[in-house]
């Protein structure tokens, strides 16, 4: 017996043993490589720059989300796990030619100091950004907590600029910026992100409601939200779950990460109906939230099917400064589903193929699948938007135009009653008309153009040329009755887009309440007490 545990051991270490060989090696060899290219290489080289260069082809190579953060981005990793940064309170995107102000949050130094959305940045701390990138505009506007940065501005709407100098703040952003009552008693609940105490935030909100209202159910939106933190998520479902439940386990390859979190404080709703709201962009902790509180039959999922992310990361210290967040493990809901939907073993990314996919089933017994993010349990389709807005937005020409239209409207009302007019709108299309900017490449028209060379190659052309001409002058753009014929979808953009400028985000999710298709089913399914039948599995709409 002793032998064949020796024997067992032995076994064990040899690839270990012949790892560490062949990685001490493979170091050798780099160091090697990058002395003689240091010496050698016929121009002067940036030692730092090449390395970094090696170190990100290397972390590529593996998934997207191990990521090599040299020291100068340290604090773009704080801001991810913490919400936090030192700051003025304001986000810049390159517009054109100018670095303009997208988003100003309210009660920070930015928006105190009378800062609004599409000023454009000229120069801060006396230097002209004029030619830098997003990156480096950030952290020239980010900085110690309490220290001072100069900002010169041309205002929206103006000629001249304005010279500020703003003390950098503590910018938090909060992951819960809306809740409310909507319908009978429910508690509506806009969670974004998974950074530190987020689940605070969501229970401070529930008891805030209860206490003012009261609430009969919860209505969880955890539409856009991309994660975070791991513990976080396990505090959020111990909201509405009892002590001692398991909520998520994690497998790694180091023993360490063989771990099972489970619930260890009292919930603050335990029998409410619950309604979780996804879609596509609901990832990695939105996921374990949602499919632990489906996988537990204790909440109905609601919207599109998840983005399909189940790895588990952890920051790691290297040196000099620069840290190593790094996939350590996958995780596994209660029914012992992964939902990761993409295999980074294989030569590239590949979707996991079906026939490879299981069934596992929730505590009542209804079927769920491994290895496609949280599939609802009640499917609501997501909302169209064609190339033509997508080429309103990537144009600039809502953005423009919004601006114009701040200029000549000093207010709107009540963000969630404001429409625009036929006139406003007529007055957006002949904008967008004049507006040389705009673009809106269509797929269609680039197949055709594909078409007809290969029409004309084949002598169909010669056919008939008039009939592809015909079709050619109907896949042109033309601008006018383009909008036309996408107004709903376009008007309902540029309504938001107006709606942000005066109101900001609390305004433009309270302006979407009463438009939300996802948001109406789930009050539909509160109202007629539906969720019983889904959570038992017997009602008519559940997905198999």
């Amino acid at each position: 017996m002793v032998i064949a545990v020796i024997g067992l051991a032995s076994l064990a270490a040899r690839p270990i043993r012949e790892n560490y060989f062949e990685m001490s090696k493979q170091l050798e060899i780099m160091n090697a490589l990058f002395r003689e290219l240091n010496v050698y290489y016929v121009d002067e080289l940036q030692p730092g720059e090449i390395m970094e260069t090696g170190i990100n082809a290397m972390v590529n190579s593996l998934d997207p989300y191990t990521v090599y953060y040299p020291e100068s981005r340290v604090e773009d990793l704080r801001f991810m796990t913490t919400g936090e940064y030192g700051g003025v309170g304001a986000s810049v995107q390159i517009m054109g030619e100018n670095a303009t102000l997208v988003d100003v949050f309210p009660d920070f130094p930015a928006a105190e100091a009378g800062m609004r959305i599409g000023d454009v940045l000229l120069k801060v701390s006396g230097e002209s950004i004029e030619g830098l990138d997003i990156d480096q505009i950030s952290e020239r506007l980010q900085g110690a907590t309490g220290s001072e940065v100069t900002i010169e501005y041309r205002p929206l709407g103006s000629d001249t600029s304005v010279t500020l100098t703003l003390t950098r703040e503590k910018i938090k952003m909060p992951a819960v910026p809306f809740s409310g009552i909507i319908g009978d008693s429910t508690a509506y609940v806009v969670l974004t992100t998974f950074t530190r105490n987020c689940a605070g935030e969501v229970r401070q909100a529930i008891k805030a409601l209860q206490d003012s209202v009261g609430v009969n159910s919860v209505i969880l939106d955890l539409r856009g939200n991309g994660g975070g933190l791991l513990n976080e998520a396990v505090t959020v479902v111990n909201q509405f779950i009892p002590k001692g439940e398991e909520v998520v386990r994690t497998r790694g390859k180091v023993k360490d990460w063989e771990k099972v979190y489970t619930t260890l404080g009292t919930p603050i709703l335990e029998d409410e109906p619950v309604m979780v709201l996804v879609d596509g962009y609901s990832a990695s902790a939105s996921e374990i939230v949602a499919g632990t509180l489906q996988d537990l039959d204790r909440a109905v999922v609601i919207g599109q099917e998840s983005f399909g992310k189940g790895l588990v990361q952890q920051n790691k210290d290297l040196a000099y400064g620069t840290k190593l967040k790094v996939t350590v493990a996958k995780y596994y809901t209660p029914s012992g589903r992964c939902i990761q939907r993409l295999d980074y073993s294989r030569d590239g990314a590949e979707a996991i193929p079906d026939s490879l996919l299981e069934t596992f089933t929730t505590r009542n017994g209804r079927p769920v699948r491994d290895g496609k993010g949280i599939q609802p349990d009640v499917p609501v389709d997501a909302l169209f938007y064609g190339h033509v807005l997508e080429g309103l937005f990537a144009s600039g020409t809502i953005f423009r135009y919004v601006n114009e239209f701040v200029g000549q409207n000093d207010s709107i009302g009540p963000a969630a009653a404001f429409a625009l007019s036929d006139a406003q709108w007529e007055a957006f299309v002949a904008f967008a008309e004049a507006d040389a900017g705009l673009a809106y490449p269509s797929a269609t028209l680039s197949a055709f153009e594909d078409a007809v060379d290969m029409a004309k190659e084949e002598r169909y052309w010669a056919l008939d040329s008039s009939a592809f001409q015909a079709l050619a002058g109907l896949l042109a753009p033309e601008v006018k009755r383009d909008l036309s014929a996408f107004r709903d979808e376009i008007q309902e953009a540029l309504e938001q887009e107006i709606v942000m400028r005066y109101h900001l985000q609390p305004g433009v999710i309270e302006w979407m309440l009463p438009r939300d298709e996802v948001v109406a089913k789930a009050l539909d399914i509160i109202r007629d007490r539906s969720f019983e039948t889904i959570l038992a599995g017997t009602h008519a709409d559940m997905t198999p």
